[in-house]
């Protein structure tokens, strides 16, 4: 366990910085020197932060399997919806997990 101090803005509670930040925020916007985006730098800031957010295999995974799942559950009759719930148990649903895997590594290649 690292020595760390007690004090200092980072070793607040979230809700304390939020509170402090925000009180900068409004200072600014008082002033006159708070950054206002333009939309374009809001649209790059956004394709950026889609980028990290993509490069984090194991989440986009899960996210994908999420949607995956709730956009079947609405199409199907009650017993193609319980036929489906036991391919998903036995790891069957649409390919292997091996075939998914391969197949999420190869469409982050052509990023």
């Amino acid at each position: 366990m690292s020595d760390t101090s007690k004090r200092g803005f980072a070793s607040m509670d979230e809700d304390k910085q939020r509170e402090i930040a925000s009180k900068g925020g409004h200072a600014a916007h008082e002033k006159g020197t708070a950054h206002e985006f333009t939309s374009e730098e809001a649209r790059e800031a956004g394709r950026k932060g889609g980028e990290a957010v993509s490069q984090d295999r194991e989440h986009m995974a899960e996210i994908g399997s999420k949607g995956g799942k709730s956009s079947h559950k609405g199409s199907k009759s009650k017993q193609e919806n319980e036929s489906a719930d036991d391919n998903e148990e036995k790891g069957t649903r649409g390919g292997t997990p091996e075939q998914h895997s391969k197949a999420g590594k190869q469409s982050h290649k052509n990023k």
